[in-house]
Parts: C-alpha cells; structure tokens; sequence
C-alpha cells in the first residue's frame, strides 16, 4: 500500500526559489510569482503528521479544491491557475494573510469541547446557553485562529486581530464577508448532495492590491460535513452524527490513547487501518462531489508529478 502513497518527496522544478513543507502539502515557490502546491498523502490530526500516508488521499483533497475553487470565483477571486496533476495545483504566489477563518454553522468538534468545559465565549463571539452538541447555531459564527508557522494555532478575537494589527479593520470586514458567502455557497452545494456543511477554514492572500482566496476550499482535511438524512432524529436523542470528515481518524487516535499531547505515542496503523481510511477518503469525494472517483495510476507516482508540473511550468 505505502509505495503508492506520496509521503515525502522532493524537487527542483526551473525558477523554483523555495520550498515549504507543511503537515499535507508541500508548497514550491516558483520565481515569486506561481506556488506549486502538491497535495501529500501524509495525514495529520491535533497537529502530529501520522507516520503512514493514505493512498489516493492528495488526490482526493486537491480534486475537491479544485471543483470548489472553480465553484465560488465568482464570489472571490482565487489563487489556481491550474491543475496539471491529480494531486497538484499551481496557482498565484499571495501574500498570505497571519489568520485562519473559521466558520461554523453547528456546536460540534473544538467548540463544543470549549462549551462543555462552561465557555459561553468563543472567539469573542458570545455563545448561547442550554445548547447541544451538533446543534445549529441561529447563524454561522466566525471564530478566527493565528495561523501558527509550528504547533498550534490559536483562537483569536476579531478585536484582537484588528487592535494587534495582524489584519486592518476593513480588509478583515471584507474577510468576513468573503467567509459567510463562501460558507453559504458551500451549504447550498452540500444541501443540493444530502449534506450539511458543518464548519470549515478559509485562508486568504493579497497580490496586487486584491484580496484572494488561497489553499484548499471545501475539502474534508478543512471541513466537517454530516449527513442530513437522520441528523435531526440523531442530535434528539443525543447521538453522534454520521460524519463525512477527518474526524474518524481523531476518534480512532482517541480511542487508542492518542491526543497529541507530551508523551503520548502514536498507535500503531495497521495496513487494514489504511485501507479504510483510504476508502473513506474516496467515499468523501463521491459524497461532497456527485462525481466518480478515478484512481490516478499511482505506479510511480513521483515521477508522474514531475513530469506534469514541468509541463505545465513551460506554458505558464
């Protein structure tokens, strides 16, 4: 399984300056003009990246994005240029802002850890009480995060963002603008497949003046989905909802005594473990795209790569 999953792979395309190595993807700047972003199929939960990578799941990621990003440009203008690969996109180099935003639509994952501890205030945004988890809020709340180069990102307020000056007042208001329209464009999209857009990330850049969206958009390593059919009659009786996220991955760390924290081991992932997570990243994309999923040929997988960005380099 794992010689056809892309861990750690490294190039020299023509005009390439750097290179950043994130948890997932790693990002080639191209003459400071294009970044070619290459999806891994590393997977990281509570901010570890996994010893095992998960067959066809940069694929799976990039795709998404890829339909998505297509989907919103007429809310906002977007980084991709192209997508010369499966599990590549090249698009504009950005300056990127210092913040994550993050938009939910339900009290579910990191918010309703924060709630059930007796926080009524996320954020900045203050929160309702007597609520459940996985319930709707009234309206999406943006909860921002740093966007932290290593470890952690933190919570942030929307004061705190503007008075430190990470962002100025009226670009982060177009920031938020931007985020409930893509979020609202998203749950239209999900509703239209039989789910529920649960929360998500945006990140945004600026070039030339102009805001822009970059990164991924959509994609279940960014977003949480339930599915609509049974989430009612589920969230009366206090059940977990069926999820099409990462968050199974999070549960099974769980359950095996992993979180992420100082002297905890990461358990062992058995090759049947892979598969299915393989397959549930392949059942995602079915779900959240209504597409069929094509397995790229995955027989060399890093000299397909190269092969297509350096293609597609000479036409840019």
């Amino acid at each position: 399984m794992s010689s056809k999953s892309v861990v750690q792979i490294n190039y020299e395309f023509p005009g390439q300056k750097s290179v950043y190595k994130g948890k997932v993807r790693d990002v080639y700047n191209i003459n400071d003009k294009y970044l070619v972003m290459v999806v891994s199929d590393r997977i990281s939960a509570f901010d570890v990246v996994l010893p095992k990578g998960i067959p066809f799941k940069g694929q799976v990621l990039n795709q998404i994005a890829s339909k998505f990003l297509d989907a919103t440009s007429d809310i906002v203008p977007n980084w991709k240029v192209a997508v010369p690969d499966p599990t590549v996109t090249i698009g504009y180099m950005c300056e990127p802002y210092k913040v994550e935003m993050v938009i939910r639509g339900y009290l579910t994952g990191h918010a309703w850890r924060e709630y059930k501890e007796g926080k009524r205030t996320l954020c900045g945004v203050v929160l309702p009480e007597g609520m459940k988890e996985n319930q709707k809020f009234d309206n999406p709340i943006i909860t921002p995060t740093t966007k932290a180069a290593e470890g952690h990102d933190e919570d942030i307020s929307r004061d705190d963002i503007i008075n430190s000056g990470l962002v100025n007042a009226s670009e982060y208001e177009m920031l938020e603008q931007y985020t409930q329209a893509l979020f609202a464009r998203g749950t239209e999209m999900a509703a239209e497949k039989g789910l529920i857009l649960v929360d998500t990330k945006y990140e945004f850049g600026k070039k030339d003046g102009k805001i822009y969206l970059i990164d991924e958009i959509h994609t279940p390593d960014s977003s949480r989905y339930f599915y609509a059919d049974g989430y009612t009659e589920r969230l009366e009786k206090g059940e977990a909802q069926k999820q099409l996220s990462k968050e199974f991955v999070r549960q099974w760390l769980i359950e095996n005594g992993f979180q992420g924290k100082e002297g905890q081991q990461v358990p062992d992932m058995s090759d049947e473990f892979i598969t299915q997570v393989s397959e549930r990243y392949i059942e995602l994309f079915e779900n959240i795209t209504g597409d069929k999923f094509v397995k790229a040929d995955a027989s060399n997988v890093s000299s397909r790569i190269e092969k297509n960005v350096m293609e597609a380099l000479t036409k840019l």
